[in-house]
Formats: C-alpha cells, sequence, structure tokens
C-alpha cells in the first residue's frame, strides 16, 4: 500500500498513530546526490507528540516518556532520516523507525531473575580449579629450605 493512502502508522497489534498526530519537515540532505543535493529536500523529519497523543492509555504514555526521555523534547518525538537520496524513501524509514521505537518502548519489561545458589557440583569445580592455580603458582616459587 503506497504512504499516502495509509490510514495511520502501524506500531503493534494494538496502537496505529493517526496521521493527524504526525508532522513532516523536510530540508536538504548531506551526502549523495551530486548538483541534486543543493536543490531537493530529500531529508525528512517526522515528528510525533507522544504526550499528548490520544491513542496511548496513561500506562503506556507513562512508560513511553519514560524509555524515551532522552529523546524527547518537551514531551515530542522527532526521527530523521536523510539516508536515501530520494523524499520518499526518507519518508519511508522515518516511518519504518518510529513505528520500531515506539513498539521498542512499549514492550513490557521482561520478568525480574529469580536469585538461585550455585549447586554442590559448581561449588567443587570452583574450588578444584583454585587448588590447581595455587599449586601452579606454588610451583612457581623458588624453592625455600
Amino acid at each position: 500500500m503506497p504512504a499516502a493512502h495509509r490510514p495511520g502508522l502501524r506500531v503493534n497489534s494494538g496502537i496505529t498513530i493517526p496521521d493527524s498526530e504526525l508532522s513532516w519537515r523536510f530540508s536538504r540532505s548531506s551526502g549523495a546526490g551530486g548538483q541534486g543535493v543543493n536543490t531537493a529536500d530529500s531529508r525528512a523529519e517526522l515528528v510525533w507528540d507522544a504526550a499528548g497523543s490520544a491513542v496511548l492509555s496513561p500506562l503506556q504514555r507513562e512508560r513511553l516518556l519514560e524509555r524515551l526521555r532522552g529523546r524527547l523534547v518537551d514531551g515530542v518525538l522527532t526521527i530523521s532520516a536523510s539516508e536515501h537520496r530520494a523524499q520518499l524513501r526518507n519518508r519511508n524509514a522515518a516511518r519504518v523507525r518510529l513505528a520500531a521505537l515506539v513498539a521498542d518502548a512499549l514492550r513490557p519489561p521482561a520478568p525480574s531473575r529469580r536469585p538461585t545458589t550455585a549447586g554442590r557440583g559448581a561449588k567443587e569445580r570452583r574450588l578444584k580449579a583454585k587448588k590447581r592455580r595455587t599449586d601452579v603458582k606454588r610451583l612457581r616459587r623458588p624453592p625455600h629450605d
């Protein structure tokens, strides 16, 4: 489906950011392109107000703002793409990057690890290895009467 006909940006099965919440800015890109770089606005910046978004529940908003706090400016997330020469490809790259970033930030935290103790065999192997190391170092010492 072409980018212009999508109803919104699908992040995961439960969340789709509507196009009305996304805004674009275009500017001249650096890098490959020859003289075209000086004339074409191929760099794309996708801007989304995460703090004011209507598609997030309060828990999702809190989790997103916490995990992306280093990338947000006043609750607004900006993704820029300039790796391609064509503006359309940069727009698609920015959309994909935003969806991946938001999906990763909204993923629930992993369950905490249950602390366990080392088994008897592991303790014995560790002590045996320490004894071997001690013997090696003892053999390196000069003989003493």
